[in-house]
């Protein structure tokens, strides 16, 4: 005897299979939308990675110069042309021109002129390594003349340095005005 029961039973068989495969949909575009994510969050963490080691290389290159200056001050300033000079080998310069006179902006890389390159110990530039730099980091030393106080006599410079990452499209530029004075005596303090 066929009762009602088992009647109701064959005209919902096509509904758990419909409901079961509309699941299914939706977790597998849970899914993908799930790697698509971490694949933009690996690509974001590579990014800051580059970033991170430019700035290394700028701030390494910055506070290399500004050591030399210590030492170097007494330079006569010249006029920067086109040459790159390597202070890995004793190279360096003081330019009396800017590196970017107004409007220009010290951040248009590459740039043309006066650049000192400077490439630290254990840094490797231009292999196809994956630590390897892009490029040497480099800086530009401007004499922006004496001391404002007359109290203190001494020199002052903007040294302007960029370093590079894992290619050429990651780069960071710092700049630091530097003072060397010729007279500590003079100096007041506590």
């Amino acid at each position: 005897m066929i009762t009602q029961r088992n009647g109701a039973r064959i005209d919902q068989r096509g509904v758990v299979l419909v409901s079961s495969l509309l699941l299914l949909l939706v977790v597998t575009i849970m899914a993908l939308s799930m790697f698509r994510s971490f694949g933009m969050q690996e690509k974001i963490a590579g990014n800051m990675r580059e970033k991170q080691r430019a700035l290394q290389a700028a701030e390494s290159a910055q506070v290399y110069a500004e050591q030399w200056l210590i030492t170097n001050s007494a330079l006569v300033p010249v006029v920067c042309g086109s040459p790159q000079l390597n202070a890995n080998i004793g190279q360096g310069q003081i330019c009396s021109n800017q590196l970017a006179p107004p409007p220009l902006s010290v951040a248009t890389l590459p740039w043309q002129f006066g650049r000192t390159t400077y490439t630290p110990t254990g840094m490797n530039v231009g292999a196809a390594t994956l630590n390897s730099y892009a490029s040497a980091p480099g800086f530009y030393i401007w004499y922006a003349g004496t001391s404002a106080d007359p109290n203190v006599p001494g020199a002052v410079f903007q040294v302007d340095a960029v370093g590079y990452g894992g290619n050429g499209n990651t780069a960071a530029v710092v700049e630091s005005t530097f003072a060397v004075y010729s007279s500590s005596s003079n100096r007041g303090g506590p």
